[in-house]
């Protein structure tokens, strides 16, 4: 900014240099002696002397005499100069100053006209609100940003990085605003950059997804699809990528695998919640449709475990009134992502469900992908697969899933 500022001074002052200085330089006449044109008019007179001898002894007539002397007077007026030089000093700095006040006026108006200063404005004032915009638009402090405000923090967002790129948590912000703003092209470039410092990052890889799925293509799908299986594996109950993922296999018509997601979610959500319905018609949609295409996941008995449910003694009194009973397994080794899951809201104990590869939650990850399995069941009080204090809960150890068939799982354990 000094920079252009200093640029601006210099550029003024060459203008005015220009301007000015032929104003203000002295004008130079090289003086002439009284002697010298005194000189002259003797000569002048003598060869006035000499026309007239001319004409008496009739050399020449009275016409050429009469050319002669205009001619004599001519040259005379033309050799005599001024006695003095010229000196013009003070109305050259009255033009030198008008000059140099029309140069600044009309550069100032031009400037207004066609210059950047409502940019530069908008540019300061953005760095200034850079730490609000930030809490506004993470910390959810205060109104959403406006359109005007999104681009304002952008800009604000790409000056902090220029001067230092990096910031794994600018990189990201920039990506999301730039989404709002609906620059995928950028959003792209700054995930990109985020994820070079740190490549597990959740969230960016959770946005990143949520882009390649706008664009649609099937390569864009399947590297979404394993971003956000890199966060599974990482937090198997995020739900904003088991979304995601329900979305990819809507899009490729993997019914079972979308109806499993879906279903993940709306065991997540409050029946109130405005998106219950919606859920709900799709996975209704996805029935039928996997009804009519006969796209059910083919199940053998090799991958079927009957799990009967039971609540130890001591902790019947605590069974709520009404729970949501969540039986699952997952692998003993590796992701904690279920890999076969049943929700049950109505139920009494002891009670039996069976466990198989059509009950896997995510594509890839189910029953017969797994050698050691442990299994679970959970008592929700609030509709959720995320555990809280004062739910029921029962594990089993190890099994090798092939041996198993049936298994007797207890209920006897009250989460603190």
């Amino acid at each position: 900014m000094i920079l252009m500022w200093a640029c601006f001074a210099l550029l003024t002052l060459i203008a005015l240099a220009f301007v000015m200085l032929p104003f203000l330089q002295k004008e130079r006449v090289k003086t002439i002696t009284h002697n010298a044109n005194a000189e002259l008019i003797s000569i002048y007179e003598q060869r006035l002397v000499d026309l007239k001898t001319d004409l008496d002894n009739q050399r020449i007539d009275d016409a050429n005499y009469s050319e002669s002397i205009v001619e004599l007077k001519r040259r005379l007026l033309n050799e005599l100069s001024p006695e003095k030089s010229l000196i013009s000093k003070g109305n050259n700095r009255i033009f030198a100053l008008t000059g140099g006040a029309f140069v600044i006026a009309l550069s100032g108006i031009f400037y207004s006209l066609t210059g950047s200063q409502q940019q530069i404005s908008a540019w300061h004032d953005a760095m200034d609100n850079l730490t609000e915009y930030g809490e506004r638009a993470v910390m959810q402090k205060g109104e959403q940003l406006t359109q005007n405000e999104l681009q304002a923090f952008a800009l604000a967002l790409r000056t902090k990085l220029s001067r230092s790129g990096d910031d794994e948590m600018a990189w990201m912000l920039l990506g999301r605003v730039a989404m709002s703003l609906n620059e995928f092209d950028m959003a792209q470039q700054s995930f990109d950059k985020a994820l070079r410092m740190n490549p597990d990052n959740k969230q960016v890889l959770i946005s990143y997804s949520q882009i390649l799925l706008l664009e649609g293509s099937e390569a864009n799908m399947t590297r979404a699809a394993g971003m956000l299986s890199k966060v599974l594996n990482a937090e198997p109950t995020n739900l904003d990528a088991i979304s995601l993922l329900a979305l990819i296999a809507y899009e490729r018509k993997d019914w079972p695998q979308a109806k499993a997601a879906f279903e993940v979610l709306l065991a997540s959500m409050e029946k109130n919640d405005s998106r219950y319905g919606l859920i709900s018609q799709r996975i209704a949609d996805i029935e039928l449709q996997m009804q009519s295409e006969g796209s059910v996941m083919p199940v053998t008995k090799a991958n079927i475990i009957a799990v009967t449910v039971n609540v130890a003694s001591e902790l019947i009194n605590k069974l709520p009134e009404k729970g949501t009973l969540f039986v699952f397994a997952k692998a003993a080794n590796g992701s904690p992502m279920p890999i076969a899951a049943v929700k049950l809201t109505s139920y009494s104990f002891p009670v039996t469900v069976e466990l198989n590869d059509s009950t896997a939650m995510v594509e890839g990850m189910n029953l017969s992908s797994a050698e050691d399995i442990i299994i679970s069941a959970r008592i929700s009080l609030d509709d959720s697969v995320m555990p809280s204090s004062g739910e029921l809960e029962g594990h089993s150890g190890s099994l090798k899933r092939e041996s198993v068939s049936e298994y007797q799982l207890k209920i006897d354990t009250l989460i603190p």
